[in-house]
């Protein structure tokens, strides 16, 4: 499938850093999941940013380079696949051309209100994933 990438600029705060001097493994976990989020933000119409949300279900991180506090670091998502409520989600976070941690992610779309799992409309699946 044909997905419509995003690129989320990451700004690396002082208190991202650990006591080995480098960004600590739970800050990334922060990042994916703003740029997740950013990334429907990004491409879903507003009334369905506002009728839903989203819950991570789980995460799968490989580390492959540490990122320190001075440097230029971006998340660039891919949605794999959407089926009913649940979502796959590829993020990668790069230094340059250099991938410092990819992230495969599943997620659940819940209703606002009711706070249950909800199906997204096809249209609104096609913003992210055209040949869907």
């Amino acid at each position: 499938m044909s997905a419509i990438p995003y690129h989320h600029p990451i700004g690396i705060l002082p208190d991202d850093i650990d006591h080995m001097g480098h960004v600590n493994n739970s800050v990334y976990l922060k990042w994916v999941q703003e740029a997740v989020v950013r990334y429907w933000e990004s491409l879903a119409p507003p009334e369905a940013v506002a009728r839903h949300l989203w819950v991570a279900l789980s995460h799968e991180i490989k580390y492959r380079r540490p990122a320190f506090l001075d440097d230029l670091v971006v998340a660039d998502v891919i949605a794999e696949k959407v089926e009913g409520a649940r979502a796959a989600f590829t993020t990668m976070i790069m230094r340059g051309e250099e991938v410092i941690a990819e992230v495969r992610s599943n997620w659940c779309c819940l209703d606002s209100v009711s706070k249950r799992p909800a199906r997204l409309a096809r249209e609104i699946v096609a913003r992210f994933l055209p040949s869907a």
